[in-house]
């Protein structure tokens, strides 16, 4: 009897969520997965269960591994405008980096399976909600610290922030002007003072 080969599916794991990153659900075949992984049919099944499974769990890796920096940026005591600030430029910066060309996980996922995947589509509004969550209470303390002008709508700026952060992903996936994804970062920035 043949025995399979042993591996980490913490590492295993790791790589779906790269391939499946670069190439999209659809575009990536469990053929592809075994041979990316360099594991086998069966044992990628009965670790992970189908493809859909796999790529469900990818998604919460990702969560897991994005989250945390976004939560500590705009959570550091003191002036909280200036992270907000920070944070906006960050995403303006990503998605014209070179990095671009993947996109963001979430942001690719709602794309492609959104529309007709309610378990991507949950995922998806997660980590949305998480963020806009997270603007929302940077923005509250900004406007309580007296950084924000009382006139302005924290939930709505948070909404209109998260709606802009994730346009700059998907324009600076496909643009090559960088200064499309700043110049608008910067606009919707004076929306702060």
């Amino acid at each position: 009897m043949a025995r399979t080969k042993a591996f980490d599916p913490d590492v295993a794991l790791q790589s779906a969520l790269e391939l499946f990153w670069r190439h999209g659900y659809e575009a990536t075949s469990m053929t592809d997965l075994v041979e990316h992984l360099g594991v086998g049919r069966a044992s990628l099944y009965a670790t992970f269960g189908n493809k859909h499974d796999l790529y469900l769990k990818a998604m919460d890796r990702y969560g897991e591994t994005r989250d945390p920096r976004l939560f500590n940026e705009l959570s550091q005591p003191g002036p909280a405008l200036p992270a907000v600030r920070a944070v906006v430029r960050r995403f303006a910066d990503e998605a014209s980096s070179n990095q671009r060309l993947n996109g963001c996980f979430i942001t690719n996922t709602a794309a492609e399976l959104g529309p007709h995947d309610t378990d991507a589509a949950r995922r998806v509004e997660v980590s949305w909600e998480h963020i806009e969550t997270l603007l929302y209470s940077a923005l509250v303390r900004a406007q309580a610290q007296g950084e924000l002008p009382a006139n302005r709508d924290p939930r709505g700026l948070a909404r209109m922030l998260l709606v802009l952060m994730q346009g700059m992903r998907v324009v600076g996936k496909a643009s090559s002007d960088p200064a499309r994804v700043h110049t608008a970062a910067e606009q919707a920035l004076t929306l702060l003072d």
